[in-house]
């Protein structure tokens, strides 16, 4: 029965046959913001950014002919929660095998809602070098900020109530590429 709960609180907003059409618009509202492919870097947040920073890296490779730098940066231990409660945070690692310093990052996410994951994936950049610049590229913006950041590029915009949960689902986690509602 729970499972059959869990379906009725579920609203598809982008089903799996739209889906790479929003990555396609991402791809390219991106390229825009890329004046020196040589000097751009991309990152993702890990888990579902690094796996969408992947898909862009293809399309600029296939289009555009750029190759890029790829890194992953794990905000774990740059969370202003991790005293509120009891869990133990799981570590899943920062990878950025290459110099940030002077370069243009594009700091790649699934979900942009309070601002606070960004914010410590900037604190968790600025202690591995100085960028010229860091641009927030998000497949989805649901509002509700807390703090004040926005997105340089962005595919789609949700009005979410704060109850509400928006989700990427991604195949190479979930075995679908959508993007729901979850009540």
């Amino acid at each position: 029965m729970e499972a059959g709960n869990r379906q009725k609180n579920l609203v598809v907003l982008v089903p799996e046959h739209e889906f790479q059409s929003l990555i396609d618009f991402l791809a390219d509202r991106t390229a825009r913001l890329v004046s020196d492919p040589a000097r751009t870097v991309v990152v993702g947040i890990r888990t579902r950014g690094v796996l969408l920073a992947k898909r862009l890296l293809e399309i600029w490779r296939a289009q555009l002919g750029w190759e890029m730098p790829l890194g992953a940066v794990d905000i774990t231990l740059y969370r202003d929660d991790l005293d509120r409660g009891p869990r133990i945070p799981i570590l899943k690692g920062t990878e950025i095998d290459f110099p940030i310093d002077d370069r243009l990052v594009l700091l790649v996410d699934d979900v942009l809602h309070t601002g606070r994951t960004v914010r410590a994936a900037l604190d968790a950049l600025s202690d591995l070098g100085r960028p010229l610049a860091v641009r927030l590229v998000v497949l989805v913006d649901r509002g509700g900020r807390e703090l004040p950041i926005q997105p340089d590029a962005v595919a789609l915009r949700v009005e979410a109530a704060p109850e509400e949960r928006i989700e990427v689902h991604l195949r190479e986690l979930d075995d679908e590429d959508a993007i729901v509602r979850r009540k």
